[in-house]
C-alpha cells in the first residue's frame, strides 16, 4: 500500500511542475529564467519536505499523519487552481523583474504542496522499517519508487495531460487524485477528508463557473500541445475599431484581425512586412516562419494571386485556432508545415524570393536557434537572387534594452551584405519597447518613396549604425537571446 502511495505522490510532483510552467507562461513567459526559477524552487521545496517529513515521522509515525499530509497537499493544489489568476496578474505588473516574479509565484503557488509531497517518501520509509538490517534497502526501494513515479508523471503530463485536459482541469484532477491517495493511506479522519473533498469540489465548481463567464465574455483560453493561447475580442488601441487578438504571452498580443475588415492588416509590423514586398516586386515564392493568426499569408494571397506561400508553424493548435477564429482557409498557393522552423531551414529547400521570420516564445524573445549566425547562413542559402529576409523583433531601439536588435544586426551582417534596421515605435520612443524590423539581403535596398505616410515614416526611422558598439554575433554555441529580451519586458532584477 505504501509503495503505491509513494509512487503516485512522486508522479503528482512532476505533473505539478510541468503544469506550473504552463500556468506561469501567459503572465511571466517561458524563458530559461522562468524554468530555472520554477525548477529551483520546487527542488528546494522537496528538500524541505524530505527534512521535515523525516523529523515528523520520528515523532508521529502513523498512517493517519501521513494521510493528513497528503490530504492537505490536495487542498493546496486545488487552492492553486483557484488563486493563480489574480496572484499572477499582480506579480506580472508589480514585481521588480522576472526573476523575482517567478520565484515569488512558485513559492506561493507550488512550493507548499511540493513540500508536503516531499514529506511522503521519508515518512513511508519510517513506517516501513522493521529492523535496522534492512533499513538501507527499504529507503532505497521507496525512493526509487518515488523517482519512477516522477518519470511517469513527467511523460503523462508532457505527452498527454496538458494537451487533453488543460492546466486548470489538471490541477483539479491532481487534487482529487491526492485526496484518493489520502484515503488509501488511512481511512482515519473521514470527516476531515470529506471536508477536504468539499473544498476541492467547490474550487472545481468555481473554476468551471469562471471558465463559463470567460467564454460568455468572448475569451477563449486554450491549451495546445506547445503552449497556452488566449483569443479574445477588443478595440484597436489607436483606431478604436473592433479587433480579435491572439496572445501567448504577458501583456502583448502576437496576432490581430479587424472584425469589420478581416483581410486588412491591423498591426504596424505586419504593414511593414507588406512594405518590404517592394524589395522584390515580382516575388512568387514566399516563406513565412511563424503562423500565428495567419493574417499576413492570407493578405499576400488575397492581394497577389499566383504567389506560393509556405508557412512553417510549430504548433498545430495555433493553426487550428487561426482556422476557427481568424478566417484561415485552404487556399490555392498556401502550404502549411507544422515543424520547428530551424529544422525546416536546415533542409535543402527553396529558393524563396522573400523570407519572413516572425516567431516568438511567450516572452518576446524569438527562439535563439533561429537568430544565430548559423541560422542566418541557412536563410541566406534559401534566398533566390535578389531576395530578402525580414525579421520581426520586440525590444527598445536604443539603450541597454536595445542590445538584442543590435546583436541581431551584427549576426545577420555575417551572412548578408546589406542589413537595415527600422524601429516602428515612432519619434521620441526609441527607448521604449516596440517592433524593430530587420531587412537583410545581398545588395542595398533603394526603395521608391511610398505614397503612404506611415510607410514613409517607417523608412525614415532607419538606424544609421544598426549593430552599434555592443552588438554581439549570436551563435548556436552562445546566444543569450532571452537575457537580452527580458529587459524589454521589464528590467531584470
Amino acid at each position: 500500500m505504501l509503495e503505491i502511495v509513494v509512487f503516485c505522490c512522486g508522479a503528482a510532483v512532476m505533473v505539478l511542475e510541468i503544469v506550473g510552467a504552463r500556468i506561469l507562461a501567459p503572465f511571466l513567459g517561458t524563458s530559461i529564467v522562468v524554468w530555472t526559477g520554477l525548477i529551483g524552487v520546487i527542488l528546494g521545496s522537496l528538500a524541505v519536505g524530505y527534512w521535515q517529513g523525516g523529523r515528523l515521522a520520528d515523532r508521529r509515525p502513523t498512517a493517519r499523519t501521513l494521510s493528513g499530509i497528503i490530504a492537505l497537499s490536495a487542498v493546496l493544489v486545488a487552492s492553486t487552481a483557484a488563486t493563480r489568476m489574480p496572484l499572477l496578474d499582480f506579480l506580472a505588473t508589480q514585481a521588480s523583474g522576472p526573476r523575482l516574479a517567478v520565484i515569488a509565484a512558485t513559492l506561493l503557488l507550488f512550493a507548499p504542496s511540493a513540500a508536503l509531497l516531499g514529506m511522503v517518501a521519508p515518512f513511508a520509509v519510517r513506517l516501513s522499517l522493521r529492523d535496522t538490517a534492512t533499513s538501507g534497502s527499504t529507503a532505497g526501494r521507496l525512493y526509487a519508487l518515488s523517482t519512477c513515479g516522477s518519470i511517469v508523471g513527467t511523460f503523462a503530463a508532457g505527452f498527454f495531460l496538458v494537451a487533453t485536459l488543460g492546466s486548470t482541469a489538471i490541477l483539479i484532477v491532481v487534487a482529487a487524485f491526492l485526496l484518493g491517495l489520502a484515503f488509501l493511506a488511512s481511512r482515519a479522519d473521514g470527516k476531515a477528508k470529506a471536508a477536504a473533498g468539499l473544498v476541492i469540489a467547490l474550487c472545481g465548481l468555481g473554476l468551471l463557473a469562471n471558465g463559463r463567464s470567460l467564454a460568455a465574455a468572448g475569451v477563449r483560453d486554450v491549451d495546445t500541445a506547445y503552449g497556452r493561447v488566449l483569443v479574445y475580442d477588443g478595440l484597436h488601441p489607436e483606431s478604436g475599431r473592433p479587433i480579435r487578438v491572439m496572445t501567448t504571452g504577458p501583456a502583448r498580443y502576437q496576432s490581430a484581425m479587424y472584425l469589420d475588415a478581416p483581410d486588412a492588416l491591423a498591426l504596424p509590423y505586419v504593414r511593414f512586412f507588406d512594405l518590404a514586398r517592394t524589395l522584390v516586386p515580382d516575388a512568387r515564392r514566399v516563406l513565412v516562419l511563424g503562423g500565428g493568426g495567419y493574417s499576413f499569408p492570407r493578405h499576400i494571397l488575397a492581394t497577389r494571386p499566383g504567389t506560393e506561400v509556405t508557412v512553417v508553424e510549430l504548433d498545430p493548435g495555433i493553426t487550428a485556432l487561426a482556422r476557427q477564429y481568424f478566417g484561415l482557409a485552404d487556399t490555392p498557393g498556401l502550404s502549411i508545415i507544422h515543424e520547428d522552423a530551424r529544422t525546416f531551414i536546415n533542409r535543402e529547400t527553396g529558393p524563396y524570393d522573400l523570407i519572413y521570420l516572425d516567431a516568438f516564445g511567450t516572452d518576446y524573445a524569438p527562439p535563439f536557434h533561429l537568430v544565430t549566425r548559423e541560422a542566418a547562413a541557412r536563410l541566406a542559402a534559401k534566398l533566390a537572387p535578389g531576395g530578402a529576409v525580414v525579421v520581426n523583433s520586440i525590444a527598445a531601439a536604443e539603450g541597454k534594452n536595445g542590445r538584442f536588435p543590435r546583436s541581431l544586426a551584427a549576426t545577420f551582417a555575417t551572412a548578408f551584405a546589406e542589413v537595415a534596421v527600422y524601429p516602428l515605435g515612432g519619434e521620441g520612443r526609441a527607448s521604449e519597447e516596440q517592433n524593430v524590423m530587420l531587412v537583410a539581403r545581398a545588395e542595398s535596398w533603394p526603395p521608391a518613396v511610398p505614397a503612404d505616410a506611415e510607410a514613409r515614416s517607417f523608412l525614415a526611422a532607419r538606424l544609421e549604425n544598426p549593430a552599434g558598439d555592443d552588438g554581439m554575433v549570436l551563435t548556436d554555441d552562445f546566444a543569450p537571446v532571452e537575457w537580452m529580451c527580458l529587459g524589454s519586458w521589464r528590467e531584470a532584477s
